[in-house]
């Protein structure tokens, strides 16, 4: 796997904010270079595409030239430049097995309110267990330089996030398969049902299932995780899975349609006691 690249998802949405806010202000790129000790035009091209970091002196002096007089916009792009900027998180110890969609996806729960997931296959990585973890990344990693208990320890880390001070809200949605499925046999399974059991009690986690005799529904386009995040809700954003790589949706419009999505989902899946009974039923059917 490639090196985390860092969070190149803010990184893109704080340059086409920034790219907006000038769009709106009237002015060109030259213009901002003219007006700007330091500010060439390279370097805002490079600031508007998100490539690389942007630094929080810039992005104060960009926005007071273009004249934005929104507070909370201003401590938001701030704040998204700052933690652009930040090195030495837990994660970057592991850098080299963390390619650069999974480095975005644990700097996006560091700072997340909310996750909304829809899983078809398996447990949501949120919610797994070491041992559950270590068969899904087993399976689903085909290259031969995958280091396993790495990526283990990377999920393990990244459930920190639920227990924090403030914790992080999960609101997860999980097809009856992957429920009954035979992950790792029934030692591992049954332990895993159970960690579901007791995860669900907690007051920040929800937990549905969408029954297998459920009829046509939203779900079947495969598994997605909505990120919300407390400052603007047009901050949120959307992992897509894939194959070979995911996908990150970032423009509030297309976010807008998953979140009805998920709300459509979480409509037709059982309700959060029926689905408690079939989890339960089942680990105690394998015990």
């Amino acid at each position: 796997m490639a090196a985390a690249a860092g969070p190149t998802v803010r990184r893109r949405q704080l340059g086409a904010e920034l790219r907006r806010r000038r769009e709106e202000a009237g002015l060109s790129h030259d213009e901002v270079a003219d007006a700007l000790t330091g500010m060439s035009q390279p370097k805002l091209s490079r600031i508007e595409n998100g490539r690389g970091a942007t630094k929080v002196d810039d992005v104060k002096k960009l926005l007071s030239l273009y004249k934005c007089e929104d507070s909370d916009l201003i401590s938001t792009l701030v704040g998204m430049a700052k933690n652009g900027s930040q090195r030495g998180m837990w994660w970057q110890s592991y850098s080299a097995h963390i390619n650069s969609t999974l480095g975005d996806l644990i700097t996006l729960e560091a700072t997340a309110s909310s996750v909304r997931n829809y899983e078809g296959a398996f447990v949501p990585g949120l919610l797994q267990t070491p041992a559950y973890a270590r068969e899904i990344i087993k399976k689903l990693n085909m290259r031969p330089d995958v280091n396993v208990e790495a990526l283990v320890d990377v999920r393990m880390a990244r459930q920190s996030a639920l227990t924090r001070s403030e914790p992080l809200t999960l609101w997860a949605v999980i097809h009856e398969a992957a429920i009954r499925s035979g992950v790792g046999g029934p030692t591992v399974m049954a332990e895993q049902l159970s960690r579901l059991i007791d995860r669900a009690a907690q007051p920040n986690i929800n937990v549905q299932v969408m029954p297998v005799g459920a009829p046509a529904h939203h779900g079947m386009g495969g598994a997605f995780t909505i990120l919300g995040f407390p400052q603007r809700q047009d901050l949120d954003v959307v992992m897509v899975d894939g194959t070979l790589s995911n996908l990150w949706v970032e423009e509030a419009v297309d976010v807008d349609v998953f979140a009805a999505k998920f709300d459509a989902i979480r409509a037709d899946a059982l309700g959060l006691d029926d689905s408690l009974a079939i989890i339960t039923d089942q680990r105690d059917k394998i015990t």
